[in-house]
């Protein structure tokens, strides 16, 4: 398998640093991430054009890469979850994960046996169409995966416990803009029930041994939240990252040229 530099990082006692594609699926996309010294990138199928077949491309193009490819599927259906990883996904993202059901579910899907029940197609993208010793594979397989499960709802906070405390979920997720809006706070970051939400939330991951995700919307934000305990980043979304870049060099030139 590609090694996984996700977990390479937390080894070394690094932060894992990433970023989400959303935008631009492009063929010379996965080296620019890579010039960008990511850890992980995750490319997403819930809000974008993403079908399967551009994620089997750009899964392929990272292979020639450093970071550790990831993808975000649309519902936790396991003919998402099954299909990312035979592209060669080293870790899935799944939204609003509300119950441990649903976590088991998700697990079943994405690991092997005896951890979950995924299909086996060995000699296809995620082996780089070699026939590897079987056996060996699933363990190097179900070691290397991560799993993220993204906190997006109260029963979400609610059961953030026994969703870390499920074996194979690797990390908690807060998709802040959703759990926000569910909560009937949209976009209020410093509500004291929003605080009171991520606290739940982190003091579930780290009882449990789990990472704990959020991507930040700008570096006051991404302090605050590493002081609350977040220990894995996502700087930004492509379209977002570009934008910004854009706007902020067009103001300067207008300025300059008057």
């Amino acid at each position: 398998m590609k090694p996984n530099r996700f977990r390479e990082a937390l080894a070394a006692g690094r932060m894992p640093v990433g970023h989400m594609v959303w935008e631009f699926g492009t063929r010379g996309m996965a080296k620019i991430l890579e010039s960008a010294d990511l850890d992980f990138v995750i490319y997403d199928m819930e809000h974008s054009g993403f079908g399967i077949e551009r994620i089997f491309d750009l899964i392929a193009y990272s292979k020639a890469c450093s970071f550790a490819p990831m993808v975000r599927v649309p519902q936790a259906q396991y003919h998402f979850l099954a299909r990312v990883m035979d592209a060669g996904a080293l870790g899935v993202m799944i939204a609003n994960v509300e119950t441990p059901e649903q976590a088991k579910m998700i697990v079943d899907a994405v690991k092997y046996a005896p951890l979950g029940n995924r299909g086996v197609g060995i000699g296809t993208a995620h082996t780089d169409f070699q026939p590897l010793p079987a056996v060996e594979y699933f363990k190097e397989s179900n070691e290397s995966t991560v799993i993220i499960c993204q906190i997006e709802s109260p029963l979400g906070v609610k059961n953030a416990e026994a969703i870390a405390a499920t074996p194979g979920v690797d990390l908690l997720w807060v998709g802040h803009f959703d759990l926000s809006q569910t909560m009937g706070i949209p976009a209020q970051f410093q509500h004291p029930d929003f605080l009171a939400a991520l606290k739940t939330v982190i003091d579930a991951g780290k009882k449990h041994g789990c990472r704990l995700g959020i991507q930040p919307g700008n570096m006051e934000q991404c302090e605050q939240w590493l002081g609350l305990g977040f220990d894995v980043i996502s700087w930004g979304a492509d379209s977002f990252v570009y934008r910004q870049a854009l706007i902020n060099a067009v103001t300067d030139l207008r300025k300059r040229v008057g």
